[in-house]
């Protein structure tokens, strides 16, 4: 009965906390439960299952860095021409004006705004050479995309760009995709689209044409990188069959990577021109300006957490299933004896919580008559404490049964041998548990 009451205590609580922290907006999806209270032999106990936090616009909590530094417009201040009119010169960029600014904080404010906000680089004044600019969006978190990633242009898109990806937080970097007016003379790529790849080509690095081709830039600014088109090949052109989706990630690594980032990085290479040669004569005609980046997804808590929370400028998930660290990849304390394992999306609907183990009825036996009560902690005789029932209580006399005056069960040098041994053999043997030294 108090074990019961124990347990609804802790859930109110825990409801409570969460409560209280600064959380995603709730929009509730697919894993979105980590554990339910069912009972069972033992009473009211917890049912575990594999989660992941609800999908997220993730620039909300993302770190900007432009290279070259110097590169936003604005300073000294700039006149611009519209690349369609060369005679048309009203676009003004002044950084030391607010309303003639164009910082890149304006890329993922929010739009709708009359006039447009936007980022805007400098012209492109040092021609013939390159005008060159890295965007980097870092998160300091791992993230797992669920949508398109969305680039919205107020100039023209560029001729030339490349979107990157890192998963180890900016030290190296792999492209996600090429763009380009001429995917075989920017780059040496046959030019394709995300139409052309099948299950079996799914993570090919292509160079599409599609959003650099054409005079027809003022009334098409956005490029893609198609997140969703890819999910189709498995779970269908409406993503009705995530079932397959979800087994895929399960069990594919390299498919599941695919789709995970620490960072992003645009690396526009050569703007747009309009026209076959440029305009020398009128430069300011030439340059960057985005108005938005869209980046939807989740934080990456390896299916032991259904929420991330962003505290002190970083985000980290709220772990469950006795795992801890800022992507729940590894156990806590006193659960180290298995080896620590993201769960899994199978079988489907509620998946594999793989949760760390106190105790179970195989490897990791609770001792001297203890039972192992919902794989989270041993129910110990009155005469032994511990994780595993391994301390005999000690009394005045010694460690024995309480108030029974017997002498000590076993000798307190010969336990401890048996304890390493034990403890060995776990570390050898085993698949989270407590570590017994």
């Amino acid at each position: 009965m108090r074990f019961d009451l124990a347990l609804t205590l802790q859930a109110l609580w825990t409801g409570l906390c969460q409560a209280a922290m600064q959380h995603y907006p709730a929009a509730w999806g697919h894993y979105d439960v980590c554990k339910s209270q069912v009972y069972s032999d033992e009473g009211l106990t917890w049912d575990y299952m594999a989660c992941q936090p609800e999908a997220a616009d993730m620039t909300q909590y993302l770190k900007v860095t432009l290279d070259p530094p110097n590169i936003t417009c604005g300073d000294p201040p700039e006149t611009y021409c519209a690349l369609e009119n060369p005679y048309m010169c009203n676009n003004e960029c002044d950084a030391s004006t607010e309303e003639l600014a164009h910082p890149p904080e304006l890329m993922f404010d929010i739009e709708g705004r009359n006039p447009t906000t936007f980022w805007q680089s400098t012209s492109w004044k040092k021609y013939p050479k390159a005008l060159l600019v890295n965007i980097t969006l870092s998160w300091n978190k791992t993230i797992e995309l669920t949508d398109d990633i969305v680039l919205t242009f107020e100039s023209g898109r560029p001729e030339q760009m490349v979107l990157e990806k890192s998963l180890d937080y900016g030290r190296t970097w792999q492209p996600y995709q090429f763009y380009a007016t001429d995917c075989l003379d920017a780059f040496t790529m046959e030019p394709k689209t995300v139409q052309d790849l099948t299950q079996h080509t799914l993570l090919d690095i292509i160079c599409t044409e599609d959003y650099s081709r054409g005079y027809v830039w003022k009334y098409d600014k956005t490029v893609r990188f198609e997140i969703k088109d890819r999910f189709a090949l498995f779970a269908g052109p409406r993503l009705h069959n995530m079932a397959s989706l979800y087994g895929q990630l399960d069990t594919t690594k390299n498919l599941r990577d695919f789709f995970t980032i620490t960072d992003l990085r645009i690396r526009l290479l050569r703007p747009a021109t309009g026209a076959t040669t440029v305009d020398e004569n009128n430069l300011s005609r030439y340059f960057y300006a985005i108005s938005d980046i869209k980046v939807q997804g989740r934080c990456k808590c390896n299916l032991h957490a259904n929420s991330c929370v962003y505290d002190k400028e970083k985000l980290s998930c709220e772990c469950e299933h006795n795992t801890t660290g800022p992507d729940c990849g590894r156990c806590k304390r006193n659960y180290q004896g298995r080896a620590w394992s993201a769960g899994s999306y199978l079988p489907i609907p509620k998946g594999t919580a793989n949760i760390s183990r106190v105790c179970d009825n195989e490897l990791l036996r609770c001792q001297n008559g203890g039972v192992c009560i919902n794989n989270v902690r041993c129910n110990c005789p009155s005469a032994y404490m511990g994780l595993l029932c391994e301390k005999p209580r000690c009394e005045l006399g010694g460690c024995g049964l309480p108030d029974s005056g017997q002498p000590t069960l076993m000798p307190l040098s010969f336990l401890r041998l048996l304890l390493l041994l034990l403890g060995s053999v776990m570390l050898r043997e085993a698949s989270c548990g407590p570590a017994v030294l």
